[in-house]
């Protein structure tokens, strides 16, 4: 056999053998679609957390007589509790494993509902509300995580997805049903998802890529070769694993005052700001308790919520389409537009029945306004701000960037949930014209900050934001 038969054969041998890796690569298991499904049986419980506070609000002040305080603290305190959830989430989900903090956060969940349930002064139903926070905070994190863990990359991006899908499904099922089913029940409704997720959990395999950061080598194999097939071949995927975690451990450990530093200054502006307008903006208030706004409008609450159940699931998987299409910065730039358009809407409408106008098209502009409201924000920002702060920081402090992020993010929602219900008993219509001239701000700092970062490298995108300061 000559030099140059060998030399081919032992490139038809490499080609081979990438064909073959790519194949295995390209696999979507049985195990890695159960995985997937176990995991967001907790985003489906936050979904139905988010709709449970606003088709609850009715019944549980005429049972228990709260006041309006009162109630927009129940309402809020999962927010609270959520971002002390999300503080300490990366350091759970590091020491307990994925799978042992979802089981973890149902242990606080599951309190929660049945402390609602059985709930009969507001103390109790704080305590059950922020416990649930708590649980949130700590699945919002570890869910797409460990998604993203465990998929093929070419199907990564629509997994982690579902995450976002489920709990839009949540929300639309208790919009519905909390129309027909008392408030008490409507709590232990909410313990089915979590039950689920509890029993289903001990069927799915760790993160292979958890594993191989504790240094268990033969369990981050199993693990991988379960996800993959029986017949697939896992070593070099294998081997990846343990290489990227060998740098990870030689590598410089994130802290949080390295975000200060002037050449993160544009990232963290862009992250914590995107946040900051995703809350400010009125988004949490609004899903919490549409059922006030639409009350305020004289349109239905229960037809509202109906309306805004069929539109959840489609809008969602719309935000998904347009993202390719459209890209980061135009997306969000429309979505921003449609939130302040119809915030002028609102604020237009209460402000011509505060005078006795219009009275007989008030809760027309209403629907019109809340609906329009959240389906812009849906498919725009309520998501890309996650996704362009995964896209901006660099490795070496995308774990305190992440921490910072987040934070900011649950800590203005609260304020916002808090506040909500108060805004609208001072003025429906200022209430809604502030969260119109935030929007419009919004617009601004979208178009003079936020860099399009659609198919561009991080290195790419890391260099366009250090030449913003020079």
């Amino acid at each position: 056999m000559t030099m140059s038969e060998n030399s081919r054969n032992l490139e038809a041998g490499l080609l081979l053998r990438k064909n073959q890796n790519d194949i295995n690569e390209c696999r979507i298991t049985a195990v890695v679609l159960f995985s997937t499904f176990v995991s967001v049986c907790g985003s489906f419980c936050f979904g139905c957390a988010a709709g449970y506070s606003s088709v609850a609000q009715t019944g549980i002040i005429n049972d228990l007589g709260l006041s309006v305080a009162q109630y927009s603290m129940f309402g809020s305190i999962m927010t609270f509790g959520g971002m002390i959830g999300a503080i300490f989430s990366g350091k759970v989900a590091d020491l307990m494993g994925r799978k042992g903090t979802m089981w973890f956060a149902q242990i606080f969940c599951i309190f929660g509902w049945l402390a609602v349930a059985f709930a009969n002064d507001s103390m109790w139903l704080d305590i059950g509300r922020l416990s649930t926070g708590f649980a949130v905070g700590l699945l919002s994190y570890v869910i797409p995580v460990y998604i993203a863990e465990i998929t093929p990359k070419h199907v990564r991006g629509a997994f982690v997805f579902a995450n976002q899908l489920m709990q839009s499904c949540g929300l639309s099922l208790f919009y519905v049903i909390g129309n027909f089913v008392h408030w008490r029940k409507l709590a232990l409704i909410g313990l089915i998802p979590c039950a689920l997720q509890v029993v289903t959990l001990f069927f799915i395999p760790e993160s292979p890529r958890l594993l191989g950061k504790w240094g268990r080598e033969k369990e981050c194999r199993a693990s991988l070769q379960r996800l993959r097939g029986d017949d697939a071949d896992i070593s070099e995927e294998a081997n990846t694993i343990k290489e990227t975690m060998i740098l990870f451990d030689e590598g410089p450990k994130s802290r949080v005052m390295d975000l200060f530093q002037r050449r993160y200054a544009p990232s963290v502006v862009i992250g914590v700001g995107l946040m900051l307008l995703q809350q400010l903006s009125g988004s949490s208030g609004l899903m919490y308790y549409v059922g006030s706004v639409f009350d305020k409008g004289g349109f239905p609450s229960s037809i509202g919520s109906m309306i805004l159940a069929v539109i959840m699931i489609p809008k969602a998987i719309l935000g998904l389409i347009l993202v390719e299409k459209m890209g980061r910065r135009p997306l969000l730039l429309a979505s921003t537009g449609g939130m302040c358009f119809f915030s002028l809407l609102l604020s237009f409408s209460f402000c011509f029945r505060s005078y006795g106008m219009l009275d007989e098209l008030t809760p027309i502009f209403t629907c019109i306004g809340v609906v329009g409201f959240i389906s812009s924000f849906a498919v725009g920002m309520g998501g890309l701000p996650w996704i362009i702060m995964s896209e901006i920081f660099p490795m070496n402090v995308k774990v305190s960037a992440g921490t910072l992020v987040t934070l900011a993010n649950w800590s203005f929602g609260w304020i916002v949930a808090f506040a909500y219900n108060f805004m609208l008993e001072w003025n429906a219509s200022g209430t809604f014209l502030i969260f119109f001239t935030i929007c419009g701000a919004g617009i601004v700092f979208i178009y003079a900050m936020v860099p399009e970062t659609k198919g561009r490298t991080l290195e790419d995108i890391q260099a366009s934001l250090t030449d913003f300061l020079q």
